[in-house]
């Protein structure tokens, strides 16, 4: 069976490309015929494109094709030059594009639909920025129904990763149509922390940390407020892990208001897999204070580790942490709530060990073996093989 997987960035950051390459690279392992297609885009936020891509990703063969602007300035709607020719003629059983709002997923279904091809879309949704003005969230909103009548009427399954994503999604798509697919990690790469090392990143002794792109939704501004309100003994320094989305800058000179300029680390973009997982293994806890996250895969990283995790209770991330057994939540943009919660895995060790306790056992059902089986049930049951 011969599956084209089509997203905008792959081999690169970001929560998307790391469950595309996991499922693709695993599902060629287990002998299915997949390749990937993709723009020449690295970096969204800055806009950065690159033509020194590998033609093979861990053995699945990559297509790249430019992509220039946006279809409509601010909206993500970014259209691949050449796409729907290769798609036509790339012989695919199954298309799978991923992401919502964005101009592949509607080149795909323009294929599917002309070619009579079975049509999945993994949706990884998410809803308008609330900082945004009235006028841009009509225009997404617009854009949600758009693809609703369109790239959802043509697909024969919709994935979303939770139920939360679900009910937003069924708003204008059709629920007759939804799979349940949750991402994974590599449980097997957890399971050895022995081996895993980051001695050349002069991490301080104890550290809170957050993981991910350093971006205006990702909630990092309240997270500052909330260090700054903790008595000094409860004040660990603040590792940030994650590629700069044009935030730094801003959040810099922040810390330095704050006088917390000496207790912000930030790491940029960790490549090592060893080191990625020895610097959450590190941390006291694991700080998710984002606007929005449709899974928030660090979460399965952090609870592999065992290190306890303090998360705002928004999009999918009540679902992962089991509606809060595996983990602290609070509301969103609530600086006292998070540093009570910051306090709390500190001094609260009772209660802080029995949430990791949960964790532990509830992260062994997402195993990226898992993932890959149900995309594979989900291909065979629109080919009929």
């Amino acid at each position: 069976m011969k599956v084209a997987h089509v997203l905008l960035r792959f081999d690169a950051p970001g929560g998307v490309e790391t469950n595309v390459r996991e499922v693709t690279r695993r599902l060629r392992a287990a002998g299915e015929d997949v390749e990937v297609f993709a723009s020449d885009l690295f970096d969204e936020g800055r806009w950065e494109r690159r033509a020194d891509y590998a033609p093979a990703v861990d053995g699945v063969p990559v297509h790249r094709f430019p992509v220039h602007k946006r279809l409509v300035p601010g909206l993500t709607m970014p259209m691949m030059v050449g796409l729907i020719d290769a798609l036509a003629e790339s012989g695919a059983d199954v298309i799978h594009a991923h992401s919502h709002r964005y101009g592949h997923v509607l080149q795909a279904a323009a294929v599917a639909d002309r070619l009579r091809i079975p049509l999945v879309v993994s949706t990884h949704y998410h809803p308008a920025d609330r900082r945004e003005p009235p006028l841009k969230r009509g225009l997404l909103r617009m854009q949600d129904v758009l693809f609703g009548a369109t790239a959802y009427r043509v697909a024969r399954a919709l994935v979303v990763q939770t139920d939360r994503e679900a009910n937003l999604v069924g708003e204008f798509a059709p629920r007759k149509k939804f799979r349940t697919i949750p991402p994974g990690i590599d449980l097997a790469a957890w399971s050895t922390p022995e081996s895993d090392r980051a001695d050349d990143l002069d991490l301080p002794g104890e550290y809170f940390l957050f993981v991910g792109r350093v971006a205006s939704n990702k909630g990092l501004p309240i997270l500052l407020d909330a260090l700054a309100t903790l008595e000094p003994p409860a004040r660990r320094p603040l590792v940030l892990m994650g590629r700069d989305w044009g935030e730094r800058a801003r959040l810099e000179t922040q810390a330095r208001a704050l006088g917390l300029e000496d207790r912000v680390l930030f790491l940029d973009h960790v490549a090592s897999p060893s080191a990625y997982r020895a610097v959450i293994r590190g941390a006291r806890a694991l700080v998710l204070p984002s606007e929005w996250e449709a899974f928030g895969l660090v979460l399965l990283e952090a609870m592999a580790a065992e290190t306890p995790i303090v998360a705002t209770a928004v999009g999918g991330v009540p679902d992962v942490l089991d509606q809060g057994r595996s983990g602290r939540m609070v509301p969103y943009g609530d600086a006292t709530a998070l540093a009570a919660s910051l306090r709390a895995v500190l001094e609260e060790t009772r209660e802080t060990e029995r949430l990791r306790a949960n964790a532990r056992e509830r992260v062994q059902g997402f195993d990226w073996s898992v993932t890959v089986d149900r995309h594979r049930e989900l291909y065979r049951e629109l080919t009929g093989r």
